[in-house]
């Protein structure tokens, strides 16, 4: 692969049956490339986890995703309340997720950390009252 690729998603909010879909079209784009499957992996949970942040707290958003010879990177923005306490949000089990949420099997305080995890670098700009980016990026050697 030799050139860059920039993909676009919308991600609705409120819509667990369509959180995942971005991800999953990634996904089929990156091995249609032939890029090694735990690069995939690794890329598929970071911006999974990182859409279903976007539809239960953000009230959705856009994922960007550029892959390029050298790194896929993932940019994913909602215009939602922002994160209050992020030193706090980024520990694994803490959770804002109301029981509803809960209840369908999401929300358990894992989004942010699996997002860090599986990403090589990843950096949060928050604001209360304005939104949530978060920028991936996973290398591709």
């Amino acid at each position: 692969m030799n050139d860059t690729i920039k993909l676009h998603y919308d991600v609705p909010g409120d819509d667990f049956t369509r959180a995942g879909e971005a991800s999953s079209a990634v996904k089929k784009t990156l091995r249609k490339l032939g890029v090694p499957g735990e690069i995939i992996r690794r890329v598929a949970i970071a911006m999974y986890e990182g859409e279903i942040n976007m539809v239960i707290h953000g009230g959705g958003g856009v994922a960007d995703v550029t892959i390029s010879p050298e790194a896929i990177t993932m940019v994913l923005a909602d215009q939602g309340p922002g994160i209050e306490n992020l030193e706090l949000a980024m520990r694994e089990g803490y959770s804002t997720a109301s029981d509803e949420v809960r209840s369908l099997g999401f929300g358990a305080g894992m989004g942010l950390p699996n997002m860090k995890k599986y990403s090589d670098v990843m950096d949060v700009f928050t604001k209360v009252g304005v939104g949530t980016t978060v920028t991936m990026t996973v290398n591709l050697s």
